[in-house]
């Protein structure tokens, strides 16, 4: 085990301790994404919507806190050591979906369909609803890519990336 392996162990290691082990690497990084990884930054600077970053360990992390991926690809065409490598569908990008929680103005009957607006991949609908209830959102898991942008157009915060294992938000 090298040096710089021994420094990735401890670092996970404290962020599953300290609560924050929700790092997010780009769309469709390889399980060996750490290994593979120069910190050459390239990446982050092909990224369009500026939400890669350059993160602990000078690896670089994905935010999508002010917008979603557009799953271009750039990041992957520029990744020399190939730690990012795009696979054939876009549904392969992330290892996790939306999930709406109970806190979503909308479940609350208040008029807000944000996630929807911005799901360009029309994952998120709001299907009218009989006796002129307020609609409800519905995703359709088996399409969504997982590429943040209803997380971040979320006004309560009510969108968490889940995977089977693990929950984001």
């Amino acid at each position: 085990m090298t040096r710089t392996d021994n420094n990735n162990n401890r670092r996970n290691l404290f962020r599953r301790l300290s609560g924050r082990d929700d790092v997010r690497r780009p769309p469709w990084s390889r399980a060996s994404f750490l290994d593979l990884c120069t910190g050459c930054n390239a990446c982050i600077d092909a990224c369009p919507e500026g939400i890669l970053s350059r993160g602990g360990g000078g690896y670089p992390e994905l935010s999508f806190a002010q917008a979603g991926c557009s799953l271009c690809g750039d990041c992957a065409t520029v990744c020399a050591p190939q730690a990012i490598e795009r696979g054939g569908s876009v549904s392969e990008a992330f290892a996790w979906q939306a999930e709406v929680q109970p806190h979503c103005l909308a479940l609350a009957s208040i008029h807000c369909q944000s996630c929807q607006d911005a799901c360009e991949w029309n994952v998120i609908r709001f299907p009218l609803r009989p006796g002129g209830r307020p609609p409800q959102p519905e995703i359709h898991l088996e399409s969504c890519t997982g590429c943040g942008a209803c997380y971040s157009a979320c006004p309560n915060q009510a969108i968490s990336l889940i995977t089977k294992d693990t929950v984001y938000g």
